[in-house]
């Protein structure tokens, strides 16, 4: 397609005004930049199709160079080359003037140009003499470059040697519309993949508490470990005030992932909040929320929706908490105590919670003492693998919080933190955490003696 030149009075600056000449060659010379930096994001220097059109194009031509080139606007760049051919001002300038001509641009002879016969790859070697190009348009009629023929003797060139350049050239202009198209729709995708990762942050964080209630006495602090940015969890937890000056505390993992997690997340969470305020007794808990799970599921057919978790209540004694925890199928909450020694606090037996008739939940009643601390977690931590292969487990936990010694409920989940962190890619699981601390007893001195802060 031969692009026109711009007339005199084409576009108007001011009612009754023609714009000047120069200035709609230069509106028409944005406009074709506009559409090579379109393509430039390309990359147009890799890929064996524009190697092919150079080759082909020398090989129609029965010449020793051909070349595929784009033209900024001060720099015409080579994204092919068959030969290569010499470079040179000269060169460029040609395959500038190729561009600007709009159609097929063939000169005879160089030799016999006064601007062309000085030009050292001309009048020395190799002795450029025949040049002949077809520029890359755009639909719409914005020429990006050239493909180019030069030969070492004088010639003319044959309609039929110059229909096939322009059909080389429409090639590499169908290659470029390709790769833009590819290219558009990685950036969708990417554009596409970071809203469903912020929608899925979102959304997580709607199934947790935004922070943790402030109790008494008490030191707590929760943590959640995705292992996918894009990809809804089921772990969930919580911690609420019950009646008087008792607290309810859950830890849990449902089953799956993305919204059919997210759904039964919010469930379970609701579940377990209303049944507490019910009864407050950790076994009944479980047991009211195996119901609604066992209700849910009733003449579907649909897997059956299942989740392990942990309930536990909290009271006040003394100068620690009594602790009474009742599971369904989770791993037992570790107690760090003051001297540093780790304890599983894990009621025998307990077992899935939405899925078995009959079910039997576990529960256990201990103490924490001033110095203690407790720590609830999902199996994606225990199930980790460690650098050797092996899966992390329960004693493994233990053994590196014991190396830890006596801990906060902070410190406890940087102590977490920093064992996942270090696992690496051996987390395969999301994983969620919630620590429970009684702060030590400070003795201060007060009137020469010291007494309990």
């Amino acid at each position: 397609m031969r692009r026109k030149e711009p007339e005199v009075s084409t576009v108007d600056e001011a009612p009754g005004r023609p714009m000047p000449l120069a200035s709609a060659v230069e509106a028409v010379e944005a406009g074709r930049l506009a559409a090579v930096r379109r393509y430039a994001a390309l990359d147009t220097t890799s890929g064996a199709a524009f190697d092919r059109v150079a080759t082909l194009a020398a090989r129609i031509f029965h010449a020793p160079f051909a070349s595929v080139t784009i033209a900024g606007d001060d720099t015409v760049r080579v994204v092919a080359a068959h030969g290569p051919p010499p470079r040179s001002a000269l060169l460029d300038g040609l395959c500038a003037a190729a561009v600007r001509h709009g159609g097929p641009h063939v000169v005879d002879d160089l030799l016999r140009d006064p601007r062309a016969a000085g030009d050292p790859v001309v009048r020395g070697e190799p002795g450029i003499r025949f040049y002949a190009a077809a520029v890359i348009t755009t639909a719409d009629g914005e020429a990006l470059g050239s493909v180019n023929v030069m030969d070492v003797r004088p010639r003319e060139a044959g309609d039929e040697e110059l229909a096939c350049l322009r059909d080389l050239a429409a090639l590499v202009m169908d290659e470029l519309e390709i790769r833009l198209a590819a290219h558009r729709t990685v950036e969708v995708e990417r554009e596409l993949r970071a809203g469903a990762e912020r929608l899925a942050r979102t959304l997580q964080r709607t199934l947790l508490p935004p922070a943790l209630p402030r109790v008494p006495g008490l030191r707590a602090a929760a943590a959640y470990h995705p292992v996918s940015a894009d990809e809804v969890g089921g772990d969930f937890y919580d911690l609420f005030p019950l009646d008087g000056d008792r607290w309810g505390f859950f830890l849990g993992d449902v089953c799956g992932k993305g919204a059919g997690a997210a759904a039964l997340t919010s469930l379970v969470r609701y579940t377990l909040r209303a049944a507490a305020v019910y009864d407050a007794d950790p076994h009944a808990v479980l047991a009211n929320l195996d119901a609604v799970l066992q209700q849910e599921h009733a003449g579907g057919d649909a897997p059956a929706p299942y989740c392990t978790a942990v309930f536990g209540v909290l009271q006040p004694d003394g100068d620690g908490f009594g602790v009474t925890l009742a599971t369904g199928g989770h791993p037992p909450a570790l107690a760090v105590r003051a001297d540093g020694t780790v304890e599983p606090i894990h009621p025998a037996g307990g077992q899935l919670i939405g899925i078995l008739r009959d079910p039997h939940f576990a529960q256990v009643s201990a103490r924490l003492n001033a110095g203690d601390a407790l720590l609830l977690y999902t199996d994606g931590l225990t199930e980790a693998r460690t650098p050797t292969g092996s899966m992390l487990d329960e004693d493994g936990l233990t053994a590196h919080l014991a190396a830890a010694g006596p801990t906060s409920a902070d410190a406890l989940l940087t102590t977490v933190h920093d064992l996942i962190t270090a696992l690496g890619r051996g987390v395969s699981d999301d994983t969620a955490v919630l620590a429970l601390s009684v702060p030590p007893i400070t003795r201060t001195p007060s009137s020469g003696s010291l007494g309990a802060a």
